[in-house]
């Protein structure tokens, strides 16, 4: 997910009582909702190294370990430097035990929601670099940004006002909770469209279904954008909630899901930037371009690219 969302999820337990549990509570909350995306720094290494680092070792059963334990010592160390620097004498208002167990639930939250979309996570690396796909959420869903955003300013709005009889963690409680419902509904209707478009296209064009991805799209819960393989067959089509049948036969397309036989194509596949990405990819077809005797090879991944020159989810690899 996006950090906009990840930072209200972290807002949001805080205002819901978390936060009071012990000085810093709501920069811990704030800082660990985020620090998985440290990984984005593997950036500055090229497209390989971040297709190799991203939501892995940071995201995964290691970082549940190892971040929170960081993240607690780090504010610690911060505090006993600031208490000196400032010769304070009055006792810490932290509380190590808290500490962590605000950064294990910020942390916690950051990789399970962004197993929640079609990028996947991988938790058990090093062990394993197998994916989880929630295909539930894209990765930007206004829909969780306005229902968080909402609950955190009304608690904290309550929380200024200083009224009596008010309990200012119940909007951001409700907002935590109504999230939750949307989460659960979106991962219904997702393996509910799986289970439609296989029948859709298998009915359309004989032959099993033997995988299938109902991603969500932009601000529409209604829609999804379906990826399917039957035998050496991908199809990708729309589907629709509202309409019958879901999918419109005009939006079909088929790509070959077998790479094809030929030496560029062998090469670019045991090249670093082809064996990164294909170990990314989940859907990856393959198409090759002969011209002025030079052969160039493009991978794009179903998921999100339709055309070699798209900006995300594509590569080009040339002799």
């Amino acid at each position: 997910m996006d950090n906009l969302c990840h930072t209200l999820a972290g807002a949001a337990l805080a205002e819901s009582g978390l936060a009071r549990r012990t000085a810093m509570g709501y920069a811990t909350l704030l800082i660990a909702a985020n620090l998985p995306d440290i990984d984005v720094l593997s950036y500055t290494n090229g497209p390989e190294a971040a297709l190799y680092w991203r939501r892995g070792w940071t995201h995964g059963v290691v970082a549940l370990v190892v971040l929170p334990l960081l993240l607690t010592l780090a504010l610690l160390l911060l505090e006993t430097l600031s208490r000196k620097l400032s010769s304070a004498v009055l006792p810490s208002r932290m509380r190590p035990g808290q500490l962590l167990l605000l950064a294990y639930a910020g942390i916690l939250s950051h990789p399970l929601l962004d197993t929640l979309n079609t990028y996947g996570v991988r938790w058990l690396l090093p062990w394993t670099r197998q994916w989880t796909y929630g295909d539930a959420l894209f990765i930007v869903d206004p829909w969780i940004i306005l229902i968080l955003g909402i609950g955190v300013w009304a608690s904290r709005s309550q929380r200024r006002s200083r009224q009596r009889n008010v309990t200012p963690e119940r909007p951001a409680r409700l907002a935590l909770a109504v999230t939750l419902a949307y989460i659960v509904a979106m991962l219904g209707s997702s393996r509910a469209a799986e289970q439609e478009a296989a029948r859709e296209l298998e009915a359309l064009y004989p032959g099993a279904v033997e995988r299938v991805m109902a991603a969500p799209v932009f601000l529409n819960p209604l829609r999804r954008d379906v990826v399917v393989q039957q035998g050496t067959v991908y199809r990708t089509a729309r589907f629709d909630w509202l309409r019958q049948p879901h999918i419109a036969p005009a939006s079909i397309q088929r790509f070959p899901a077998l790479p094809p036989s030929d030496p560029a194509v062998t090469s670019a596949m045991a090249s670093l930037r082809g064996r990164e990405f294909l170990g990314w990819a989940r859907f990856p077809t393959f198409s090759v371009d002969s011209s002025a005797g030079r052969h160039t090879v493009h991978i794009m991944d179903l998921r999100y690219a339709r055309t070699p020159d798209a900006r995300f989810g594509a590569v080009t690899l040339g002799e």
